[in-house]
């Protein structure tokens, strides 16, 4: 039977020691969403799906694109944006092209909760602040190497990060943005940047 990174007899490895971390970081992620939905009555995706509305422009913001964003079904995402509808916290902008196609945006109420529930997990970003400016960008550019190599992999879809976009180009150990024509420090480097472009 393979040795599970959970089973703490036997692993010793310290990528098995990561995971674990990792894991227990994003249950804090998991409670602390759960906690600011609960407070206004949302599930959690709705929530999620708010946030992402009140941070990212209107072409991003409809079914499909959702749908890949957070990893689930359109009929998932679809469900969700129906009881977001019924509730008054976003409309339907329909395309005027093709009277099929539609974007979604927020109503005032949605905006204001998504507002509200857009730092919640700042309790998490408080020890970090901590940290050296080396130790914290030791673990921006690891955490974004390991987005990316699960990115390769189909394990995580969107990304709109330095590492995944056509602009970016690194030479050894220095990273340069082709757009900006300038090269990046490594805490300039974006995990969800707006002029992101899909490299080929």
């Amino acid at each position: 039977m393979k040795t599970s990174v959970f089973d703490i007899n036997q692993n010793s490895r310290i990528e098995s020691k990561i995971v674990v971390a990792l894991e227990r970081i994003s249950e804090v992620f998991r409670v602390l969403l759960w906690q600011e939905s609960r407070i206004n009555k949302l599930s959690p995706i709705q929530t999620q799906i708010l946030i992402f509305l009140l941070f990212h422009s209107n072409e991003k913001c409809n079914i499909s694109y959702l749908a890949k964003e957070f990893n689930m079904t359109k009929a998932t995402i679809s469900d969700s944006v129906k009881l977001l509808l019924d509730k008054n916290l976003i409309i339907k902008e329909y395309n005027t092209i093709d009277s099929r196609g539609f974007s979604i945006s927020l109503t005032n109420s949605g905006k204001k909760i998504a507002q509200q529930s857009s730092s919640f997990a700042g309790i998490i970003e408080k020890p970090i602040t901590n940290f050296t400016d080396n130790q914290k960008e030791t673990l921006l550019v690891s955490l974004l190497e390991l987005i990316n190599k699960l990115n390769q992999e189909g394990i995580i879809t969107v990304q709109r990060m330095c590492l995944t976009c056509k602009f970016y180009n690194k030479n050894k150990t220095t990273h340069h943005c082709n757009l900006l024509n300038k090269p990046l420090l490594n805490n300039e480097l974006r995990v969800d940047c707006p002029e992101h472009r899909i490299a080929s």
